[in-house]
């Protein structure tokens, strides 16, 4: 009976003011905001490894996680070589390797194991020449045996035998291909998700090194060759062949970058210096990555490469954190790392980090909101450490539901600070900005398409009831829902939409039709045209025009005549490109100067005049002549109408025009 006959919202408030009111302490619901250490797991570098986190809508939490540098682990290093035509020397060069590296790496580690693997592109036209017989042997116009080409081959797994290593490298033979960009990103994503067909060691630190002369194709390029089915990101390797080179495309950067810190991977790029600038340009997208310029593939400069790589990825310590996929957008997270030096670093990493270091990195979790249903979720947030192989599990349980009255809310919309903008929550926007503090879950109930379980399509936050766009480099998002943008590709049926349905005028499909995979489909079966621009079987071309023509203003090719209440004659023509209308009108009217026709058309009543010129033609046809049908009906006899037909001929060139 607390305040009896008053909404439900006003049981929520501040403790004091609730005593204050009569609601005495044992019947107060009260969520904290709770941080718990579980201590029962230890680990010698990532801690604590287990944390446990009770929050509120708009609540926030911070944990610290510490991660320490050992002075010496046990190294995998996996060279993935090109092995095309233009990489003979460098491959030659390789075989050297293996002896002279193991004994730098004393220094840095006393357990270094090696593997080897091999990739060219995908096996298929137009990146190679499918003859068959250059299928077996592409040099065979060199008198050359090359071995076939391939997507990726795994030749050796992780050994500590060097001996053995030196003898694989020097059994390789070189293959070719057609085109100038290779497969190396396909390659370097099984030989990463593939641990267990490669012998990489949980325990140890992880370097791919990656060795070319040539940029990489990326995502979506394996459409020239018809394969438009997505890369699933996972280990494809039948007798150490990958088999789905012909089946799957490249993988996306973003997507490369996830499965190289999922499997602990330090990466190196050993390239030669015509190509540093684009991998310049793409280690800045992979965590834990790390370029080499080399003037030429000799075994001095590779080890040194592959010697500082390793001290200089081991002495920056950064950490990636990921949010569940279901419960993204409800929580956003901030990072600050405490660095050995007592500096707080900017980028979230800190670099010159020594053995024994140890770097604190100071997590933030903030809630947004609630699940649509209002009920308590929980939630798992994962810090990673780049290039370690430990990690931290922060399990968030959100506290929604309560004891206040049936529906367990503490307020009403009367509460609700969204109130005062329900009235714009159908507004198409697209925000700068796609975070936000603060959100009321009863009022998001505008921020799901029909039959979408996400709000904002999972690429925004509700704010409101009305969808906050993520912003991506990649472009813009944007749509009520989130739900459209200016860079992705489509499928449907099975194939991959890259065509544009915008109109010259800026609209799509002109703005009588939608974009269905990169086509036009237009809103009235009538309308056609690649933009949904064109309409014979609508209002006449010419007809649409005529308030136009008095004006004398526009500019077209279809010659059409407008006939004026004082019989004046207005010739003008039409076109219509790309969705955009122009006239062109004649500047010398035609009146009629014959009084005598004029007296017979108007004494006896009624007229009734039809213009037959400009009648559904498609825009390409130009009418020989334009014919005018005048019908005059006397009053009496009434069953023997008079009808006079007259004929023009094809408007004369020389006229003059004006646009």
């Amino acid at each position: 009976d607390f305040l009896d006959g008053a909404v439900a919202s006003q049981r929520c408030d501040l403790p004091v003011k609730l005593l204050r009111r009569g609601c005495e302490p044992e019947f107060m619901e009260q969520s904290e905001v709770k941080v718990e250490v579980n201590t029962t797991t230890s680990s010698t570098q990532v801690s604590p490894q287990d944390i446990s986190v009770t929050l509120r809508p708009g609540s926030q939490a911070s944990v610290v996680v510490a991660v320490k540098q050992l002075k010496r682990y046990p190294v995998d290093l996996y060279y993935l070589v090109d092995v095309s035509a233009s990489m003979q020397e460098n491959l030659d060069h390789l075989k050297t390797v293996g002896v002279a590296l193991s004994l730098r790496m004393t220094e840095h580690s006393s357990d270094l194991q090696l593997g080897f693997g091999s990739f060219v592109d995908k096996p298929v036209s137009p990146y190679i020449n499918v003859h068959p017989s250059k299928i077996s042997n592409p040099c065979s116009d060199y008198e050359i045996r090359c071995r076939p080409a391939h997507g990726f081959h795994h030749v050796l797994g992780m050994t500590g035998n060097i001996s053995e290593f030196t003898r694989v490298i020097k059994r390789q033979r070189i293959s070719g291909n057609m085109d100038t960009p290779e497969g190396g990103l396909d390659a370097l994503l099984q030989a990463a998700v593939c641990q267990r067909d490669l012998g990489w060691r949980p325990e140890a630190k992880r370097l791919l090194l990656l060795m070319t002369d040539q940029p990489s194709h990326l995502a979506l390029d394996s459409r020239v060759a018809g394969i438009v089915t997505p890369n699933d990101g996972l280990c494809h390797l039948e007798n150490n062949v990958y088999t789905g080179s012909t089946r799957q495309d490249h993988p996306s950067v973003g997507q490369l970058s996830d499965k190289l810190l999922e499997n602990h991977m330090y990466l190196i790029f050993a390239v030669e210096k015509q190509q540093y600038k684009w991998y310049e340009a793409l280690v800045h997208l992979l965590p834990g990555s790390y370029l080499g310029k080399l003037g030429l593939f000799q075994a001095p400069n590779l080890i040194e490469l592959v010697v500082d790589a390793y001290k200089k990825l081991l002495s920056e310590v950064s950490v990636s954190v990921s949010v569940e996929d279901k419960a993204v957008s409800r929580y956003w997270v901030s990072v600050s790392p405490l660095c050995p030096n007592g500096s707080t670093a900017k980028d979230q990493s800190c670099s010159g980090v020594q053995p024994d270091q140890t770097v604190y990195f100071n997590i933030t979790i903030g809630m947004h909101s609630c699940p649509d249903n209002g009920e308590d979720e929980d939630v798992k947030v994962v810090v990673r450490p780049v290039g370690y192989n430990e990690s931290t599990v922060v399990r968030i349980h959100s506290k929604c539901a309560c004891s206040c009255g049936s529906t367990r809310r503490c307020n009403d919309e009367s509460q609700s600070p969204c109130r005062e903008t329900q009235g714009s929550t159908n507004q198409e926007q697209r925000p700068q900005n796609g975070l936000i503090q603060n959100s009321d879950r009863d009022s998001n109930w505008n921020c799901r398409a029909d039959g979408s379980d996400m709000d904002c399509s999972g690429r925004g936050v509700c704010d409101c009831g009305r969808c906050l766009c993520d912003e991506t480099r990649l472009g813009t998002v944007y749509g009520k829902y989130c739900e459209r943008d200016d860079f992705s590709c489509p499928y449907e049926g099975g194939l991959i939409c890259g065509a544009t349905c915008q109109s010259a005028n800026g609209l799509i499909c002109s703005g009588q039709g939608s974009c269905v995979c990169g086509k036009c489909v237009c809103d009235d079966p009538r309308q056609t045209g690649d933009f949904c621009e064109r309409c014979p079987a609508c209002q006449s071309t010419c007809q649409s025009y005529w308030d136009d023509v008095l004006g004398q203003a526009g500019e077209k090719w279809i010659q059409c005549m407008y006939i004026s209440n004082d019989s004046c004659r207005y010739r003008f023509q039409t076109s219509s490109q790309s969705g955009q209308t122009q006239l062109h009108i004649s500047t010398r009217a035609e009146c009629a100067s014959n009084s005598r026709l004029k007296r017979n058309l108007t004494s006896g009543g009624a007229a009734e005049v039809t213009v037959y010129h400009c009648t559904g033609k498609d825009l390409s046809y130009i009418p020989t002549s334009n014919e005018k049908t005048v019908t005059y009906r006397r009053e009496s006899p009434p069953d023997r109408p008079v009808e006079m037909h007259i004929q023009d001929s094809k408007m004369p060139l020389g006229d003059p025009w004006q646009c």
